[in-house]
């Protein structure tokens, strides 16, 4: 069992957590956010917290998710940050959400390294399907390994903040797709069609465009089987990761090995942030395999 962190974040920084609260440095600001795992204490003092942050997330009361944030007058509203890993040199224009989201998961650097890994050892051109591809982390990482990548996601701001990034990268001819997931797999499989490369990161509970339902608990079993019968068998790479508490990964490998068996090179574990005083921070869980 693997747990892993990213290493090579300039942009960003955790700076310290507790309290139920983080404090993130990204790029030029640091922001406050809630944070449900971060469940200890925080090193530092309510003092500091408030000296150091730029904008202040707080929830409106009326709902778990939504809410506002508090800005000092230097903050801006965007901006852009960069992640260098290797070759891989991806930037990210972030912005404040009514839902705390700021357009990255920074742990996903760990993935994107996988992922950049194992697409630049495909050949030319092979395929690579990313669901529920939010602002595009995963499919920056894999176009800027050469592959030809799908990228799906069912709101459409969200693809435009995508193509944003892209364009920000200096990368381009990511094929955008706006539908809801499962609709697209099941079309896919049907037409015959394959991916050397999946990347999966579904949420716990979404709609799709026209209102289509996802529920991890009900879908994720179909999906997993879907995107067997969509990925190459001769050369591949699948990754898993799930954010939802309680889908351990040991969950993970149980639907994969119910869907596709032995598979090579098999990984699990948790990814983490570590904050400024060494407290690991849970951020979810992977399952991830490739024969290349």
């Amino acid at each position: 069992m693997l747990t892993l962190s990213p290493s090579n974040w300039n942009d960003y920084e955790l700076i310290d957590s507790g309290n139920f609260k983080k404090l993130e440095r990204f790029g030029e600001f640091v922001l406050e956010r809630p944070e449900p795992q971060a469940v200890w204490d925080p090193a530092l003092s309510p003092q500091k917290w408030e000296e150091k942050a730029h904008a202040v997330f707080t929830r409106d009361g009326k709902s778990e998710e939504k809410g506002e944030w508090k800005l000092k007058n230097s903050m801006k509203e965007q901006w852009y940050i960069k992640y260098q890993a290797g070759d891989m040199n991806l930037s990210f224009r972030l912005g404040l959400s009514s839902f705390k989201h700021v357009g990255i998961f920074p742990e996903q650097a760990s993935n994107w390294d996988y992922i950049f890994k194992q697409a630049s050892k495909l050949p030319k051109g092979a395929k690579v399907l990313n669901l529920f591809a939010y602002t595009g982390g995963a499919s920056l990482a894999a176009k800027a390994a050469g592959a030809d990548v799908v990228h799906v996601d069912s709101v459409k701001q969200v693809i435009n903040w995508s193509n944003d990034n892209m364009t920000a990268s200096k990368l381009d001819g990511i094929r955008w797709v706006v539908e809801d997931a499962m609709k697209f797999v099941e079309r896919e499989v049907r037409r015959g069609n394959q991916y050397q490369g999946i990347i999966l990161d579904p949420p716990s509970y979404g709609r799709g465009p026209n209102g289509e339902k996802w529920q991890i608990e009900q879908h994720l079993n179909a999906m997993i089987k879907a995107c067997h019968k969509l990925l190459d068998p001769q050369k591949h790479f699948l990754i898993l990761n799930l954010y939802s508490i309680g889908f351990s990964a040991l969950i993970q490998e149980s639907l994969v090995k119910s869907a596709f068996g032995k598979v090579a090179n098999p990984e699990m574990g948790e990814l983490f942030l570590p904050d400024n005083n060494d407290r690991k921070l849970p951020l979810g869980t992977f399952y991830r395999f490739s024969n290349l």
